[in-house]
């Protein structure tokens, strides 16, 4: 492994490595000077850090500190339910998405050359018009902004007198339509980029197009395409703070209720403590995901293990 990090490039010698390391120094320490003189010492000289603004975040025995986070509370609420809802919906229907895709490609191909001619052709030219109608929803919905999607499902919708009741339903799908036809594509693309000779082999067991997709493609794409999917369900909850536009209850906008609701408002403290919560948040999620791959990885290795171990005595019984 060594001999062939040495032939991609060179190691570092005593001096490179000087050097690197009093470079690493400065950076750190003009970020650090760069930080206090253009963040720290403007926000101080402005009052920013007295406990009259931070008070109603951090201090319990301020007065209104109890209502702040109660009603932070709710909007966190708000936010997590519009989030699993949507991560659920997204999900499943992206799943189904990219079933049909992939089911659809395979059918584009078919001759039916045991049918008869106009009944093949008609079959061919429903499979090519399906296929392009998937193509057609993929471009529109991955190519518009989540939030013109999420307006126009809440302005659209009841037009046409569809009265889904609460809003939380409109934030709901307009995320469904955006992230579904992503996670689709995540998942089309890892199973079209698994070897092919796994379709072969399952055509050869007999299998439909379909149980192939299901019992083989399917599984290992999720497996493959874990972290990917993981950082959209990430996106999917950040995108829930695109609910203030048809106003909807959740964490942002009960935020910037607060802050007008407070003597001295305080938008830097509240929004600097909403997104410290946010980041926490996809932190774990993105621990989540190393942990589950970790355990699929693991999974992976604890079978194949007995095959490995019993391959020696096979051996030892052959030359017997």
């Amino acid at each position: 492994m060594k001999d062939q990090q040495t032939v991609l490039y060179d190691a570092p010698g005593p001096r490179a490595r000087r050097i690197t390391l009093i470079g690493s120094i400065v950076a750190v320490l003009l970020i650090v000077a760069g930080g206090y003189f253009m963040i720290y010492k403007p926000l101080d000289e402005k009052g920013q850090f007295s406990m009259d603004l931070w008070g109603p975040l951090i201090d319990p025995n301020n007065e209104v500190f109890p209502l702040v986070w109660e009603r932070l509370g709710e909007g966190f609420k708000a936010t997590l339910i519009a989030a699993a809802l949507a991560i659920v919906s997204s999900l499943v229907m992206g799943t189904a998405l990219a079933v049909l895709r992939i089911q659809l490609k395979s059918l584009v191909k078919r001759r039916y050359e045991d049918l008869a001619t106009p009944l093949a052709y008609l079959l061919r030219g429903l499979n090519w018009f399906l296929s392009a109608v998937s193509r057609i929803f993929v471009e529109i919905f991955r190519g518009l902004p989540v939030v013109i999607t999420i307006f126009f499902v809440a302005s659209a919708l009841p037009d046409l007198g569809v009265d889904l009741g609460d809003i939380l339903w409109y934030l709901v799908i307009g995320l469904t339509l955006y992230n579904m036809v992503v996670i689709g594509e995540i998942l089309r693309s890892g199973m079209e980029g698994l070897p092919g000779g796994q379709r072969e082999a399952a055509e050869a067991m007999g299998l439909s197009p379909f149980q192939t997709t299901r019992m083989i493609l399917l599984p290992q794409a999720f497996r493959i395409m874990l972290p990917a999917l993981i950082s959209q369900l990430v996106v999917v909850l950040k995108d829930t703070s695109l609910g203030f536009i048809i106003s909807y209850e959740e964490v942002l906008r009960v935020s910037t209720q607060i802050i007008q609701a407070l003597e001295d408002p305080n938008p830097i403290q509240t929004y600097a403590v909403v997104g410290a919560i946010y980041i926490l948040v996809n932190y774990a999620l993105s621990k989540l995901a190393e942990y589950v791959q970790r355990r699929l990885a693991r999974g992976r290795k604890t079978r194949a293990l007995p095959v490995e171990q019993a391959a020696p005595p096979a051996a030892v019984a052959a030359d017997a």
